[in-house]
């Protein structure tokens, strides 16, 4: 069976689940919220060593303020109140994206969260928050820049060696909820070779069934990479 080492999740779909239900858009993001707590647990089990999920992009400040308002809090207070359980599973936690824009208690949650798990080794579970693919490559050419790299040493790994998830393999399978067909802007730069996934489901009914089907799936799949 072939093993799945990183897996990327667009957890899409959450407001769109709450209108269908009649409830408002907050309700969505709260059970899309109770959701990835549940996918995470699902791939520890499945032995899955890296789970990046797409919190929060670039564009979703184009958002009403209390939406955006109510997301921030809403991760704040899970990095906060879920950290308990982050150690007890022994899952090291890690935020990519720019942190700007972040407020201040929002980034100190963030740097106590990723401090305390530093050293977990169950599994990891990168976050991206305020992310987009073309913002992280335009910060990692920023870094080599001012790491003053010579010219002819700058390679695609040295790229690599700048992302935000530098140090992590890159993702072998990607899944998108809601029947969208598109990655808008998700792990551009690790994704070239990723298997992709689209289900019409939206986010918050995401199953565990659904998460093997789409293991299945992958492992059906031939990952030739270019070599015929």
């Amino acid at each position: 069976m072939t093993k799945i080492k990183h897996l990327g999740i667009i957890m899409d779909g959450n407001r769109r689940w709450a209108k269908k239900q009649g409830l408002p858009p907050m309700a969505g993001h709260q059970k899309g919220y109770d959701k990835m707590k549940q996918v995470g647990d699902w791939c520890l089990a499945r032995g899955i060593d890296f789970l990046t999920v797409y919190a929060f992009s670039t564009e979703n400040w184009q958002r009403s303020k209390k939406e955006v308002d109510y997301l921030m809090k809403l991760l704040e207070r899970g990095l906060t109140k879920e950290l308990p359980q982050f150690m007890k599973k022994n899952i090291r936690l890690k935020i990519i994206g720019s942190r700007d824009k972040l407020s201040v208690s929002l980034k100190r949650a963030i740097k106590t969260a990723e401090d305390k798990t530093k050293n977990n080794t169950a599994g990891t579970l990168n976050i991206a928050v305020n992310y987009g693919g073309r913002l992280e490559v335009v910060e990692a050419v920023k870094k080599i820049v001012r790491r003053k790299i010579p010219v002819n040493q700058i390679s695609e790994q040295t790229i690599s060696d700048y992302v935000w998830t530098a140090g992590e393999p890159d993702p072998d399978l990607i899944i998108r909820t809601s029947g969208e067909y598109r990655l808008s802007g998700f792990l551009t730069w690790q994704g070239v070779y990723s298997e992709l996934y689209f289900t019409k489901k939206f986010w918050p009914d995401f199953s565990e069934k659904d998460l093997d089907e789409a293991i299945l799936e992958f492992n059906r799949r031939t990952r030739r990479f270019g070599a015929g």
